[in-house]
């Protein structure tokens, strides 16, 4: 904890001026008895403010979220634990957090004095509508001498994340089809043809069965390896939203992109519910810093939830194709597209040829905004339509179309064949 500033309160500063006002009346009228009053009420303020600035508070905070990570328009608690681990009891205490805006107003709370090794605890909610990554704190705490003359302003400089994920709409369960591929212990493996040394090993693992252990492999690595006899099947799934500043309009929570990435995390949500492992491509191409694996399962689509939190408009030109070099990791393609241009039909064609039965729900922009609005409206007509001549089964999408009927609307398409002259 840092101390910022003391200051007079305004009790001390009336003391002050009352002290002042004294002495001067006393110099006028020639009354040495009023002087010394006026004297020692000022200086009550003074030396007030001497002893406060000396005092050392040792205050210790710790803050917790619970959750830390959040759907938006969910609450999660804020829990404040102040400890005084100094020797010197404190005075009258106001604690004020710090919030952004989209998270609500400062909370504050008024504690009484806390004697030495006291705890004290404050709760409070906070909620925002607005995905995101947002801090809270720092906490501001002020407090007072025992008279009310001086305030001392100190603060605690640690702060605390909190992750709001998009809002997500449940989609109807509708014949999808996907592109499995193997991954795991559980698909059968011919070993009769080959080797020993042909055997798959891995490391082992609690609970594996021991009868599994490969000696040779184990001998060789210095460590415990089982053999990897099966490999399960697990469909794949790829979603690419186009999060490009020149395809979308509107701004804030109305804006066409907002309804793109609540549209992506509706479909990511979805899809690991019905078994696939789910990963998001943007504008700018695929984080390599996350493996797949870790990005979503069937179980837990969190990581893709926690990147779709803040996902902002990208000032790139043109779409990034370079995440497309292995096409056996793509499975199922599903793109969140704003108003396209001629420069994307080849990253489209690209799209089509590396992903299993593509799909598409192309923003019809022009009608979340002005200005450009009749130029884009056009040019996403023209995307939908060069989309659904490329092989892909496409929608178009309005501000008050819903997702739900969309999604059945999309598997409910049959892929055109795409045009003569056409890859």
């Amino acid at each position: 904890m840092a101390a910022r500033s003391s200051t007079l309160t305004v009790r001390g500063r009336a003391f002050v001026a009352a002290g002042a006002t004294a002495v001067v009346c006393a110099i006028l009228l020639d009354q040495r008895s009023l002087a010394r009053i006026g004297v020692l009420v000022a200086a009550l303020a003074l030396v007030a403010v001497l002893v406060v600035r000396r005092s050392r508070y040792q205050l210790a905070l710790t803050r917790t979220v619970e959750p830390q990570l959040v759907g938006a328009g969910a609450t999660s608690q804020v829990h404040l634990e102040l400890v005084n681990e100094g020797r010197r009891r404190t005075g009258l205490m106001l604690l004020e957090d710090t919030l952004p805006f989209v998270l609500g107003s400062h909370p504050r709370f008024v504690l009484p004095s806390v004697r030495p090794g006291e705890r004290r605890t404050v709760t409070y909610q906070i909620r925002s509508d607005v995905r995101g990554r947002f801090p809270v704190g720092p906490m501001t705490v002020r407090l007072r001498d025992p008279f009310g003359l001086v305030e001392v302003v100190r603060a605690f400089h640690a702060t605390v994340p909190v992750t709001v994920t998009p809002r997500t709409i449940d989609l109807p369960a509708v014949p999808i089809a996907g592109a499995w591929t193997g991954s795991g212990d559980n698909r059968p493996r011919a070993f009769a043809t080959g080797s020993a040394e042909d055997v798959t090993v891995r490391e082992y693992r609690h609970g594996d069965d021991l009868r599994r252990v490969h000696w040779r492999s184990s001998a060789r690595s210095g460590e415990l390896m089982v053999r990897r006899e099966e490999q399960p099947w697990q469909s794949r799934a790829t979603i690419f939203l186009d999060n490009r500043s020149s395809a979308h309009q509107g701004r804030g929570a109305a804006s066409s992109l907002e309804t793109a990435v609540s549209m992506a995390a509706s479909v990511a949500v979805h899809l690991a519910q019905r078994g696939f492992i789910v990963r998001l491509v943007t504008a700018e191409g695929e984080d390599p810093s996350i493996p797949w694996h870790e990005r979503s399962t069937s179980a837990n689509v969190l990581p893709l939830l926690e990147a779709l939190a803040v996902v902002n408009l990208s000032h790139q030109a043109h779409l990034d194709t370079s995440w497309m070099g292995d096409s056996s990791r793509t499975g199922m393609l599903v793109g969140i597209l704003g108003a396209m241009d001629d420069h994307d039909h080849e990253a489209l064609r690209r799209m089509r040829l590396n992903g299993s039965n593509p799909m598409a729900v192309a923003l019809d922009v022009g009608r979340w905004g002005t200005g450009r609005g009749q130029q884009l409206a056009q040019a996403g007509d023209a995307a939908a339509t060069r989309l659904a001549g490329l092989g892909w089964r496409v929608v178009v999408a309005g501000p008050e179309d819903r997702l739900p009927r969309l999604w059945e609307d999309l598997a409910q398409r049959r892929t055109t064949a795409p045009k003569a002259g056409t890859p």
